[in-house]
Parts: C-alpha cells; structure tokens; sequence
C-alpha cells in the first residue's frame, strides 16, 4: 500500500461479534484507524455529526433502517464520506442502487480479514491516485484509478495449498449434500490423502466457506464432517 498520511474508518455492524471483528480488521490495515464502531442507522448519523470520517463500513441490514437509506439521507444532507457495503444479499438491484449512491465497494459475508485487507489497500490506492491532483491527463489514467478500486486480487493462499487443488475440494464439497464429507473421504475423491484434505478443509472453514462439525459413530472418537455453507 502507498503512503497514506491515514484514513477514518467509522465501522456500522448491528451484530457485536461482527462489529468486534470488523473493527479488528481495520485496525490491522496500515494506514487505516477506526474513529468510531457503532450498531444502527441513528447512532451513525450522530456520530457523522461530530466525526470526520472518510469511508463507512456500513452493514445495510440495521435494526432502525436499511443502510442504503442513510446512505441517501447522508448524501442529501451533504456528507461525501465513501461507502463500503457490508451485506449478506446477493441482490443486484440493490448494487446498482448502492452505486448510484457512492458506494464504491461491496463486501459479502462471511468475509476473512484478508478479504477486507485488499479492498481497503485497494481504496488507498485509488484515494492516492485521485487525490493529488484536479485534472487527469489521459483516459488511461481514469482506467487505471478505476481498475485498482473495483479488480481486487484474490487473498493467497497458504503455503502448501494450490489453487487447482483447492478447486477440486470446494466441487467435492458442493457436490457432496447437507451431509458433507470426512477429510478421508474428501481426500479419496480428490485424490490426495487424508491430512492433506484436511488443510484444505480447514482453509475453507477460516475462509467461512464451509461449516465443520463431529460426526459420532459407534466407537472411538468422533469424526469431524465438513459442509459446504450455503
């Protein structure tokens, strides 16, 4: 990330767990600070009354309003602060309405911290590249700063881990049912073995891709099956 004299963050998240979380993450982003985690629409309007802030991470599902709601009434009382729309919704008229508003990225849950980490490295690097100057000079400078805020890079995988065989254990997993796969079997039809599968399986758990849980048979200890989330 380039050197960003810092950027606000105020975190809007309904959920305490979440909050916690989200706010954890942002803190962990150089150049990023929280100024202030709050858990409704109103106690984000008045905290954007006394705060300076210069993105929102804002869950649109709030218990006083949908977050596209205070995103208009923000922008008709003139605040410009970007947003980053923090839903669970696949909906793409919702999308569309969010862009037409200001916001300039959308985050779905379950996310990881490296998700957020890039988006918000992303966002510093767009703010740097338009900040400096009034005037561009070229269409391709507009595409450029356009392309580092919305062509986020995919989070690396960890050491050990391939992409093709990652790949093979999410069909495996999408393909297995409510009943999900043991690491042995996922490692049989993937063609790995048993400990092996199992990294896999626990990367898409941390991920929040995937639920885990202890299958109890008839003897010995329980046997940890993995299912796809829907």
């Amino acid at each position: 990330m380039t050197g960003h004299p810092g950027l606000s963050v105020l975190v809007v998240e309904d959920d305490p767990v979440a909050a916690d979380a989200h706010t954890q993450y942002v803190s962990r982003v150089p150049g990023f600070s929280v100024a202030a985690t709050v858990h409704s629409a109103g106690a984000a309007s008045r905290a954007l009354e006394q705060l300076d802030v210069d993105l929102i991470l804002l869950d649109l599902y709030l218990p006083d309003g949908h977050g596209l709601s205070l995103v208009r009434t923000l922008r008709a009382a003139g605040h410009g602060a970007d947003v980053f729309a923090v839903t669970s919704a696949r909906d793409l008229a919702m999308v569309r309405e969010g862009v037409s508003l200001g916001v300039v990225q959308y985050v779905l849950k379950p996310f990881t911290f490296a998700t957020l980490r890039d988006r918000l490295e992303r966002y510093a690097e767009f703010r740097d590249s338009t900040g400096t100057r009034d005037k561009v000079g070229s269409q391709d400078e507009v595409d450029r700063a356009l392309s580092t805020l919305r062509t986020p890079q995919p989070a690396a995988l960890p050491k050990g881990l391939s992409a093709p065989t990652l790949k093979a254990v999410v069909e495996a997993l999408r393909t297995a049912g409510p009943e999900g796969l043991s690491a042995s079997a996922a490692g049989e039809q993937v063609g790995v073995g048993r400990i092996t599968a199992r990294r896999y399986l626990e990367h898409l758990v941390e991920s929040g891709r995937v639920d885990r849980s202890p299958r109890y048979g008839q003897v010995g200890r329980p046997e940890l099956h993995y299912r796809w989330r829907q």
